[in-house]
């Protein structure tokens, strides 16, 4: 009795604001607050809204704007004035920092519907840089880039290793320093912050697939780590072919 009274203060509430809205698919609350994950976490998300347009609503599909929403379950019709539930996964492995996810609904008439979310995914490790520029480079030519990494808790240091794809193209030196890092932008050597010394290397970049058409270059460099098996952490290499 008490839920169907809710439903039923909810779905008026819906009808009242719908005056002031375009949103034919309204959800409580607006932005659906996700809040803090660890990357690797793998969260269910049930997002509950109400059809206030006034007539019934024929979906045809819902998807996620964006990396790691899967398993999606919505109803494919939603009456006038009636509740609406949408259910997914979100996988947080590839994700870092603030995130804003859109899902996204569409009617057999092609028209869209969105729901909005918030959330800030923790990664276990800091990187001193993330984004490094191999400039024009030739097939054969070395390259390396030195950065510094430590734990988010500044405690544990990183036990970091290339992943099986990047070892195709790069190699690594490790070395276990104490960082200052007060000023993220300055890091430095001398401080309290356990941390390792990444030197990262390769002789020999693999021109393939779609860069095989392009000037542009972009490797993903992925490592891994025993202690946080699910984290993703990365770093970027840029530059141009010659």
């Amino acid at each position: 009795m008490i839920s169907k009274l809710i439903t039923s203060v909810v779905i008026s509430s819906f009808v009242v604001s719908a005056a002031f809205a375009d949103d034919a698919i309204r959800f409580v609350p607006e932005t659906y607050p996700i809040g803090y994950v660890n990357q690797g976490d793998v969260k269910h998300i049930v997002l509950k809204g109400a059809n206030v347009s006034g007539k019934d609503i024929n979906l045809e599909n819902a998807f996620g704007q964006g990396i790691g929403m899967t398993n999606f379950k919505y109803p494919t019709k939603i009456a006038k004035n009636s509740p609406v539930k949408i259910e997914f996964d979100i996988d947080f492995s590839e994700m870092e920092g603030q995130i804003n996810p859109v899902i996204v609904m569409v009617g057999t008439d092609g028209k869209p519907y969105t729901a909005k979310m918030d959330g800030f995914v923790v990664a276990p490790f800091f990187f001193s840089e993330k984004l490094f520029d191999a400039g024009y480079y030739a097939k054969g030519e070395k390259r390396e880039w030195t950065f510094y990494v430590w734990a988010t808790d500044k405690k544990d240091r990183p036990d970091l290793a290339l992943d099986s794809a990047s070892l195709r193209e790069f190699s690594m030196k490790s070395k276990n320093v104490m960082l200052n890092v007060d000023k993220i932008d300055q890091v430095k050597e001398g401080g309290k912050v356990p941390g390792v010394k990444i030197t990262l290397m390769t002789k020999g970049l693999l021109r393939e697939g779609w860069e095989l058409k392009q000037q542009s270059l972009r490797k993903i460099v992925a490592f891994k780590s025993k202690k946080f098996p699910r984290a993703t952490p990365e770093v970027l290499i840029v530059g141009y072919w010659k």
